[in-house]
């Protein structure tokens, strides 16, 4: 299977720059409901995750809540390069599957590092579950 039939693309797909405001994160995070975001730099390439956790703990850190503060303060300064680790686009399913047990979605790169999408745990078990209905409707 071609991981390009599960992709959501770049162009699709909300993440953050390393040099937005930590007051533009959190306003993206909250417009959108997410609880984890890709982090790129300037040139496309994949940097990591910032969650919901990672505002708290820079919030709590600083000692300081007030939104407009948060202007002086950068992504770049809580992204969490271990989490959702991005793989390349001829990653197996298997290897697909076994990523989201742990995160909610996958970032992909191409071969310079750039940053061209996501895959989700949703789309990655709704695979699944297809390929396994069509088995059964096979035998």
């Amino acid at each position: 299977m071609n991981i390009f039939y599960l992709l959501k693309p770049k162009s699709t797909v909300s993440y953050l720059y390393k040099t937005n405001t930590i007051r533009q994160g959190l306003e993206k995070m909250r417009a959108h409901g997410f609880t984890d975001i890709p982090v790129i730099d300037d040139n496309g390439e994949y940097l990591g995750t910032v969650s919901e956790g990672d505002f708290l703990w820079h919030l709590l850190r600083f000692k300081d809540n007030d939104i407009r503060s948060q202007e002086s303060y950068y992504i770049i300064d809580i992204v969490n390069e271990e989490r959702n680790l991005p793989v390349k686009t001829n990653i197996s399913m298997d290897e697909l599957l076994l990523r989201v047990m742990h995160q909610n979605f996958v970032p992909v790169i191409d071969d310079r590092n750039i940053f061209i999408g996501i895959i989700t745990r949703k789309d990655i078990i709704k695979y699944f579950y297809d390929k396994e209905h069509e088995n059964m409707k096979t035998e």
